[in-house]
């Protein structure tokens, strides 16, 4: 086999590896991270949310606090409000996404507003780990 041949075929199978990652993507096969899922066990051992409706003139709103208790330092932090219906039913839901770092064993402050509901519940949806901070040692 030539040596053009040969760079031939790899730009070949190159271009098929792309092509078909860029098709897995498009038809919905690759979760993207809007639809990252987690594992409610590691949610509820790295996060607590703390919140109370609230009421202003703007209408009524949702306010608290989102508490890291790992020991790693979370980015891109999403809230998920429930709006919940006299009879427990989940009505509607909004996404909130708090901005900047939420930082390990530490604490940050969010505010929604939202729309009128019999009652609420509030629960992180989605994050990312950040490479800073936390995690251990290295060499």
């Amino acid at each position: 086999m030539t040596r053009l041949a040969g760079n031939t075929r790899r730009i070949a199978a190159r271009s098929t590896t792309t092509s078909l990652a860029l098709a897995l993507v498009l038809v919905g096969i690759v979760p993207s991270s809007a639809q990252m899922l987690y594992a409610p066990e590691s949610l509820q051992r790295d996060f607590r949310v703390e919140w109370q409706p609230t009421q202003n003139r703007r209408g009524a709103g949702i306010e608290g606090y989102v508490y890291n208790t790992s020991n790693r330092t979370a980015q891109r932090v999403s809230l998920r409000i429930e709006r919940v219906d006299g009879s427990g039913s989940v009505v509607g839901s909004s996404t909130v996404w708090i901005p900047g770092e939420l930082p390990m064993t530490d604490r940050v402050y969010f505010s929604a507003s939202v729309p009128t509901a019999a009652s609420y519940r509030v629960q992180v949806l989605s994050f990312d780990w950040s490479c800073q901070g936390g995690g251990g040692g290295g060499m």
